[in-house]
């Protein structure tokens, strides 16, 4: 697989000499599956090969212990290739562990550890919660853990009081900015405590003392763009590169179908329906899998990018990253630096919201506007309950101003 990336015999050779050489071939052909760029396969490679002289000159053919990857890192003076140095090892453990004597790394006592588990656990086979939820209902948990330790040093869970959950509720809100942190704040540690009586750790169940946060969830306007907007920025993407093709077909799947930034980065080739003209979006938010229509603007968008552009990888996933390794997207951030950018570029000023889902709402809001019926926009969206939807229904001006009754007493 070297042969790949190097033509000259010398080269080839002393790229197979060192303590690594009889794994290189592998780690070429690691960086081709994943989809590396030529340069830069061939920049890991040569700096791989270097370590691997290094340790033939120090190990032999034995495995390479942590003491020589540290000998051979302290030969950099600078922090930049010491930097791209540990950056192309790590490629190389992962091909090639056998090769390395695993570290023994330094296991930190955490005394929170056992309970934290024990309320996973309940989080996930009592409360049904997904990994992403129960890891926010956990950060809540570890705060107030770490609050009480704390403020009252050496004290049990069990000789927990009402005053000290008073105590730490005023703690954690007096940390919140927003209605929503505050009630998500408080609901991880009613939570917590609840766990607490459930699981036997405290006699008594002290999350009823939890006060309530005042949050009206439909109170706000969702931040939306008028249809010209999207339509201004969708215009201005254009055609000339792999990730403007790329990037016209995730706005315009956004635009019209109003999927979710996960959903999106979930889709997969197969989930296209292209005779029927459907999106097949599976596992959403609501558990349940729901089509979305595709409209013929954006079916072209995507098959351009499909047939022109899309990387020609092992992966199912519809949308790829272009920069190495080249795979799905795996952070919501990177649709949302997409959709952000994109918008700018087409003379769109933003705020602090300016990701996948204000699309989202920029369509439910146009919808509304239309006079689509609610319970129809519910489905695409794919709401659970036509009360979400209805927040859309505020932003209707010209609607609501018909059904607006005459101010008692005429006109001001």
């Amino acid at each position: 697989m070297l042969e790949f990336y190097f033509s000259y015999r010398g080269v080839l050779k002393r790229l197979r000499d060192g303590a690594l050489g009889a794994e290189m071939d592998r780690i070429a052909g690691h960086f081709f599956s994943l989809g590396y760029k030529q340069a830069s396969a061939k920049l890991y490679l040569s700096r791989i090969a270097r370590f691997g002289r290094f340790a033939a000159a120090h190990c032999g053919s034995r495995p390479i212990g942590e003491a020589i990857v540290d000998s051979y890192l302290c030969t950099f003076t600078t922090d930049s290739p010491r930097i791209a140095a540990v950056s192309a090892l790590q490629h190389a453990r992962r091909v090639a562990p056998d090769r390395f004597i695993a570290s023994t790394s330094i296991v930190v006592d955490d005394p929170d550890a056992p309970l934290l588990r024990s309320f996973s656990d309940y989080l996930s086979r009592v409360r049904g919660l997904e990994p992403r939820s129960r890891d926010g209902v956990l950060l809540g948990a570890r705060r107030f853990l770490d609050w009480l330790r704390h403020r009252h040093p050496g004290q049990g869970l069990e000789a927990l009081t009402a005053e000290h959950v008073l105590a730490a509720v005023e703690y954690r809100l007096s940390l919140s900015a927003t209605s929503g942190t505050r009630t998500a704040a408080i609901s991880h540690i009613r939570t917590f405590l609840h766990f607490l009586h459930w699981g036997g750790h405290h006699e008594q169940d002290l999350a009823p003392i939890v006060p309530r946060t005042p949050y009206w969830r439909l109170a706000h306007l969702p931040p939306r763009l008028s249809w010209d907007d999207v339509r201004r920025a969708i215009d201005a993407i254009g055609k000339a590169t792999p990730i403007d093709l790329r990037d016209r077909a995730v706005l315009l799947l956004l635009a019209t179908t109003g999927i979710r930034n996960g959903e999106l980065r979930a889709l997969q080739l197969r989930d296209i329906g292209w005779r029927a003209g459907e999106v097949f979006v599976r596992r959403t938010k609501g558990k349940r899998d729901r089509v979305a229509p595709l409209i013929e603007e954006t079916g072209a968008a995507l098959a351009d990018y499909i047939l022109r552009a899309r990387p020609k990888v092992d992966s199912q996933h519809l949308f790829l990253s272009f920069t190495p390794p080249v795979g799905s997207f795996k952070y919501a951030s990177s649709v949302s630096r997409i959709v952000r950018k994109r918008l700018q570029h087409g003379g769109i000023e933003l705020g602090r919201a300016g990701g996948a889902h204000l699309l989202r709402h920029s369509l439910a809001t146009q919808l509304v506007g239309r006079r689509r019926p609610i319970n129809e926009v519910a489905d695409l969206l794919g709401h659970r309950s036509i009360d979400t939807t209805a927040l859309y229904v505020k932003v209707a001006a010209s609607q609501l101003a018909e059904v607006a009754l005459p101010f008692p007493g005429g006109a001001a």
